[in-house]
């Protein structure tokens, strides 16, 4: 069964930086695309960015955010700087066997459990 778990979340000052890990575990990133989505309080969950042969970025964190792999660590990495207080969410990660496609929740089959960002004003 595919794994993922997210880490790296926290409390941070707006202008500031976090990276979150998503570690994946019983399949091998090579065959899949790793997506991060995220869902504030009342909205719902919004695909933020994906990696696959290609990376993809909402609008509303190109140029802020990066997403990487480490295939020897089976890890995808957000790194998350300038942040905004509208940034505050829950971060997911989510894989599916494929490339990206299209960024949507319905599109993702596996999916971790999430980590809270918190960006004060």
């Amino acid at each position: 069964q595919v794994q993922l778990v997210e880490s790296g979340g926290g409390l941070v000052q707006s202008g500031g930086s976090l990276r979150l890990s998503c570690a994946a575990s019983r399949f091998t990133l090579d065959y899949y695309a790793i997506a991060w989505f995220r869902q504030a309080p009342g909205t719902e969950r919004e695909g933020v960015s994906c990696i696959s042969s290609s990376t993809w970025y909402a609008d509303s964190v190109k140029g802020r955010f990066t997403i990487s792999r480490d295939n020897a660590k089976n890890t995808v990495y957000l790194q998350m700087n300038s942040l905004k207080p509208e940034d505050t969410a829950v971060y997911y990660c989510a894989a599916r066997f494929a490339i990206c496609g299209t960024v949507v929740e319905g599109q993702y089959d596996y999916w971790g459990q999430g980590t809270q960002v918190t960006v004060s004003s």
